[in-house]
């Protein structure tokens, strides 16, 4: 693709092409009719001065000599016409003069016949083969009539050649003005160039602000949106880093004692031992998965994401959806003893939009929470409400409940409430999908000295 100074120049000179040449066409049809006009006065006046040496009062002799002397004076400057310029015009004027039908007088240039039989006034006339513009001038108080005329193919040339001498200048300055417009152009462009060159040298690792000043106000537009975009850029490789180093110490620990127990299954004696450290291995894969999952969930809901790809809204059916996750949960409150109750009133409306698998994840784990610090024989209640514009989800346990003054950091990632608590997930995961979907999340004391966790969410999210 061509260059934008090349493109610039290039369309700059195709208008100012167009322009020139419909201002010189106008300028030379212009300059041609003044020219016509001063050729047609000059016949005028060349009329008016012929009258008045006719009228001047000679005797018949004198007359005579003096029309010689007229004529003459023409034949000279005709016979010379090709050397000096000025007489070149006087060489193309022709005069007649005519008294009723008889030809009185007449210059070497004119023809023998009348250039026309009109009594005065400007007419355009062809005679002897020619195109003529003649000029009728009546002399006062008799019957004469003086006719100056020239022809219209010198008389055009000259008027050509005068004309196009105005539209020379331009079509010297076109590629003067070429080069000043490149240079111009460079010049206008260079902050361009500069910007181009320190994007170019710049370290694919510095993700800083690009600081250029002064810069125009294009320019500072394109630059502020670059910054943004690095600091964006710089934002998310920031998160990406924290997680990566958050998701290994979580993960460093899990591990170890995985190869723990793998360690005591392979030096086991007996096979009692044997399939108690097996157990306990299956175990901690279980709960290693189950932090993988947390930790891919999260970063799936971390903030950046909302915005920079639109998740799909589907209609959904919240008490349907929170039956399948609870039943899903079940076998957990079996082995513990636990019992999983759901209150809500089948006659309500409990469609709402969300994102595919939202609710699901919301069940997951806020009662996976409740069944996890629940003593063993406790219970669980699931409690939905359907209102006009919302619906909420409550979830009450018979746990030991989150103090007042930790409730605000319990959705912190990796915010452990206390000994024995998981990896600190489980609430920021719930915060943030609630936040993708307008909604909000209370924490506050459960009617029987547990928690009480409160998920309110709008039914258009």
């Amino acid at each position: 693709m061509t260059s934008i100074r090349r493109r610039t120049l290039s369309l700059v000179l195709l208008v100012f092409g167009i322009s020139m040449l419909a201002i010189g066409l106008f300028s030379y049809r212009y300059a041609a009719h003044e020219i016509e006009e001063l050729y047609d006065a000059s016949l005028a006046r060349n009329a008016r001065l012929l009258e008045r040496l006719m009228q001047t009062p000679l005797p018949d002799d004198q007359r005579a000599a003096l029309l010689a002397s007229i004529e003459s004076a023409l034949l000279r400057a005709e016979s010379s016409d090709e050397r000096v310029a000025d007489q070149r015009n006087l060489s193309r004027l022709a005069f007649q003069l005519w008294e009723d039908e008889r030809l009185v007088m007449r210059s070497a240039s004119a023809p023998a016949e009348p250039f026309t039989d009109r009594s005065s006034g400007y007419v355009d006339s062809r005679v002897a083969g020619h195109a003529w513009r003649v000029y009728v001038h009546g002399v006062a108080d008799s019957t004469r009539r003086m006719m100056v005329a020239e022809r219209d193919d010198m008389r055009g040339e000259l008027t050509r050649a005068v004309a196009l001498r105005t539209l020379l200048p331009d079509l010297v300055g076109l590629p003067l003005l070429a080069l000043l417009l490149w240079w111009a152009i460079g010049w206008g462009l260079r902050p361009l160039s500069r910007l181009a060159l320190a994007i170019h040298q710049r370290d694919p690792h510095n993700l800083q602000p690009l600081l250029m000043d002064p810069l125009p106000r294009e320019l500072d537009t394109i630059v502020g949106a670059l910054n943004r975009l690095l600091e964006r850029i710089r934002q998310l490789r920031v998160r990406e880093k924290r997680f990566i180093a958050d998701a290994a110490h979580e993960l460093r620990t899990p591990l170890a004692v995985l190869d723990l127990h793998a360690q005591n299954a392979l030096a086991a004696e007996d096979s009692v031992d044997r399939h108690e450290a097996l157990h306990e291995l299956r175990g901690g894969v279980a709960r290693a998965t189950r932090l993988v999952s947390q930790l891919l969930t999260l970063a799936r809901l971390e903030p950046e994401a909302v915005g920079q790809e639109s998740a799909p809204r589907i209609e959904g059916n919240l008490l349907v959806e929170v039956r399948e996750a609870l039943a899903e949960l079940s076998p957990l409150a079996i082995e513990r003893g636990l019992t999983l109750n759901l209150v809500a009133d089948e006659s309500n409306n409990w469609q709402l939009t969300t994102e595919p698998g939202a609710i699901g994840i919301l069940v997951q784990n806020l009662v996976g929470n409740a069944l996890r610090y629940s003593p063993d024989g406790g219970r669980v209640t699931v409690t939905l409400g359907a209102e006009e514009t919302q619906l909420w989800l409550c979830v009450d346990d018979q746990g030991p409940g989150i103090p007042e003054a930790q409730r605000g950091r319990v959705t912190e990632r990796f915010h452990r409430a206390g000994p024995g608590a998981g990896a600190g997930l489980g609430l920021s995961i719930v915060e943030r999908l609630l936040a993708r979907h307008g909604g909000t999340l209370d924490l506050g004391p459960a009617p029987e000295s547990g928690l009480r966790v409160v998920a309110m969410l709008p039914r258009d999210a």
